[in-house]
């Protein structure tokens, strides 16, 4: 049987920790495909935010409020599997605000644009699969 499924998951302080680590690990590796490939489908285009100095802060960032956000819903929402179903999508689309907003000042090209809201979209999966694992909702019971 699987720790996600087990109604007593370890979810220790150090297990937590170390599936949030493995999270932003994962996310700056992918992401820095992601950038490569951006910049390779054009080299001569704007690179705003597909630098390693630029997009690592931000997916260690996104990758903690994502952890602290289900940790909350976890916690306090009497339906956490809906609220996360609906809260997840919502907030990854917020988070492309400030780049649609490079698009539309010309600060970014397209293919510049189209490289972080990818970007987003990985932080948010690789996120919700490492803590679905470390903070799994199944037979937790919330404390109010």
């Amino acid at each position: 049987m699987s720790t996600h499924a087990h109604p007593h998951a370890d979810t220790s302080a150090a297990r937590v920790t170390l599936g949030i680590a493995a999270a932003a690990v994962v996310s700056i590796a992918v992401n820095t495909v992601v950038a490569l490939g951006a910049l390779a489908l054009d080299p001569n285009g704007t690179r705003t935010g597909l630098d390693l100095v630029a997009y690592a802060p931000l997916t260690v960032i996104g990758v903690l409020a994502g952890t602290i956000g289900w940790a909350a819903v976890r916690r306090y929402a009497a339906r956490a599997r809906a609220t996360l179903r609906v809260l997840v999508p919502v907030v990854t689309v917020l988070t492309f605000i400030p780049d649609i907003v490079l698009l539309l000042t010309g600060a970014a090209d397209a293919i510049n644009v189209a490289g972080l809201l990818v970007m987003h979209v990985v932080v948010a999966a690789v996120t919700v699969t490492a803590v679905s694992r470390v903070l799994p909702l199944v037979g937790y019971r919330r404390t109010v």
